[in-house]
C-alpha cells in the first residue's frame, strides 16, 4: 500500500512560529488505483506571509476556522499506517509531517518513496524533473497547481505511470518500486537509525570489520546520526561508503559524552575523526609565584609540568596561547619567561606592557590580570564531585575531580545518601586521563552552575 501525499506550507522548512503546513492531501492507493482519500486545510496557528498567499492562494481567512495539524494528526498516522509514503520531492513533504509530529512529542516514522528519483530512473534524460514540468511533458493536466489535492492527483497519475513502465521494463519488471529504488545507502541508514536512540550519548560507526571508523556524541544520538546522511562533504560520503554497523553509549548527561567521547577517540583514533585525536602531550604552561610574589607563567616540557594550567601537542600551540594571554592581559613578557630576567620586556618600550618589569605598576594590579587566567583554567577545588541527571528518572550521574583533574564519572540510584568521599571515588569509572578534558570540564562549568560536592 502506498501513500500518496502533498502539503502546502507557509514556509520553506518547518518552524513553530512562521513555517507550518496549510493544506494536506493523502491519497491511499493500493498499487492499482486510488482506494481513499483525506484532504483538508490546516490552521498553521501562525501568519500566512503574501508570499507564501502568491504560490498557493490560500489565505489566512480561508484556514481560520480549519482544523489543527493536532487535530488531523491522528487521522494522518492511521491512514498512511503500514503504506510507503509517496511524494514528488519526498524529503521536504515528509520531513515536514515528520517535525509537526516531532512538535506533539510523537516520532513519526514511515517508509518513503520519492516521485522524483523515480521518474529519473523510468524517465532518463528530461530537462526538469519537477511536477508541473514532468507532468506537461507527459500529457498529464493539473487542477489546482500548487494546492495539495491538485498536486497530489498529478502525482498519484504520474506514479500510475511509472508502475506501467516499471512492469514494462525488463530490468525492472520483477522487483517492487522500492526495492528499484533502494541503494546500499538506504538500507544502512535504516539499519543505523533503528539501532540508535532518540537519547544522550556517545556513538560509534563501525566498517565491515567491526573497527570503529568513526565516534561522535550528541544529547540526540539518532538525529545526530540521520544529519551524517545527508552531508555533502567529500571526507563524510567516503565514511558513508565504509559504514556498515553502528554501537552506543547512552550517558544521560550531555558532559560526560563531551568527556567520553574525547577520550575514545584518543584511545581507538578512528579514520574519519579529524579533532582530538592526538594523546601525547609535549609542552605545558606553567604557573608559579616568584620570589616577590608576582603570577608567572612559563612553557615547560610537559613532564617537567609541576603547576599546569594547559597542555598541548607540540611547542606553537603553546606559544600561540601564552602570547595570546599577553595580549588579551596585558602581561609582562619577562613574567611570562620569553625575555631575560631583570631586563625590561620589550612590550613596556612599545607601551604593550603597563611596567610591572620596570616597577612602574603594583604586583596587587597585575595580579589581578593573572588571577583571571588561573580560575579560567583551575578547578575552583582540588577534589570535588558533580552531581548530573543520569540516564533514567531514577539515577544521578556524577563526575569526579581528584587532585585538580579529571578522574572518570558513574552512575547512582537517586534515593543513595553518602557518608564519605570514599563512598563516592568508588562509584566512579576511572577514566584514562589526557591534559585536554580538564579544559573541556572546565569550559563546560563556566557556561552554568553546576550541582557540586566539594570531597
Amino acid at each position: 500500500m502506498f501513500a500518496i501525499i502533498d502539503i502546502e506550507t507557509c514556509g520553506g522548512k518547518f518552524n513553530y512560529q512562521r513555517g507550518r503546513i496549510t493544506e494536506i492531501c493523502i491519497l491511499v492507493h493500493d498499487g492499482l488505483t486510488v482506494v481513499d482519500k483525506f484532504t483538508t486545510l490546516l490552521n498553521p496557528e501562525c501568519n500566512i506571509s503574501h508570499y507564501y498567499v502568491g504560490i498557493t492562494n490560500i489565505t489566512n481567512e480561508m484556514v481560520q476556522n480549519a482544523p489543527k495539524f493536532h487535530e488531523v494528526a491522528k487521522k494522518i498516522i492511521e491512514m498512511t499506517e503500514n503504506c510507503v509514503f509517496v511524494a514528488h520531492n519526498v524529503g521536504f513533504d515528509y520531513n515536514f509531517i515528520k517535525d509537526e509530529f516531532a512538535s506533539l512529542g510523537y516520532k513519526y516514522q514511515r517508509e518513503t518513496l520519492c516521485t522524483v528519483r523515480l521518474s529519473r530512473k523510468l524517465i532518463p534524460g528530461r530537462i526538469s524533473y519537477s511536477l508541473g514540468h514532468l507532468c506537461a511533458s507527459l500529457s498529464i493536466e493539473i487542477f489546482g497547481r500548487h494546492r495539495a489535492e491538485g498536486d497530489a492527483v498529478a502525482t498519484a497519475q504520474l506514479f500510475d505511470l511509472l508502475i506501467q513502465l516499471k512492469n514494462n521494463n525488463p530490468l525492472y519488471k520483477n522487483k517492487g518500486l522500492v526495492e528499484i529504488m533502494t541503494r546500499r545507502i538506504d538500507n544502512i541508514k535504516k539499519y543505523i537509525l533503528n539501532k540508535l536512540p532518540e537519547s544522550c550519548g556517545v556513538y560509534y560507526f563501525l566498517n565491515k570489520a567491526g573497527e570503529i571508523i568513526y565516534i561522535g556524541k550528541s544529547i540526540n544520538m539518532y538525529n545526530r546520526a540521520q544529519s551524517h546522511f545527508g552531508t555533502d562533504e567529500r571526507k563524510g560520503k567516503k565514511m558513508l561508503n565504509d559504514l556498515y554497523n553502528v554501537d552506543f553509549v547512552e550517558t544521560g548527561s550531555e558532559i560526560i559524552a563531551l568527556l567520553l567521547e574525547s577520550e575514545e577517540i584518543k584511545k581507538h583514533k578512528p579514520l574519519y575523526n579529524r579533532k582530538s585525536k592526538a594523546d601525547i602531550f609535549t609542552h605545558s604552561i606553567d604557573w608559579f609565584k616568584n620570589k616577590e610574589g608576582i603570577i608567572s607563567f612559563k612553557i615547560v616540557p610537559y613532564e617537567e609540568a609541576e603547576n599546569s594550567l594547559i597542555a598541548f601537542t607540540n611547542y606553537l600551540s603553546t606559544r600561540e596561547r601564552l602570547e595570546s594571554w599577553i595580549e588579551e592581559k596585558t602581561l609582562c613578557l619577562q613574567y611570562c619567561t620569553l625575555t631575560s630576567e631583570g631586563s625590561f620586556c620589550f612590550n613596556h618600550q612599545i607601551k604593550k606592557c603597563n611596567g610591572i618589569c620596570a616597577g612602574e605598576e603594583e604586583i596587587e594590579e597585575y595580579n589581578k590580570r593573572a588571577q583571571q587566567i588561573l580560575d579560567q583554567y583551575s578547578f575552583h577545588h582540588p577534589n570535588f564531585a558533580i552531581i548530573e541527571k543520569g540516564r533514567r528518572a531514577d539515577e544521578n550521574a556524577l563526575i569526579l575531580v581528584e587532585n585538580g583533574h579529571y578522574a572518570g564519572y558513574g552512575y547512582f540510584d537517586v534515593t543513595d545518601n553518602f557518608s564519605s568521599s570514599e563512598e563516592i571515588s568508588g562509584l566512579v569509572k576511572r577514566s584514562l586521563y589526557y591534559p585536554d578534558t580538564d579544559g573541556i570540564l572546565q569550559s563546560w562549568l563556566r557556561k552554568s552552575k553546576r550541582r557540586v560536592i566539594d570531597l
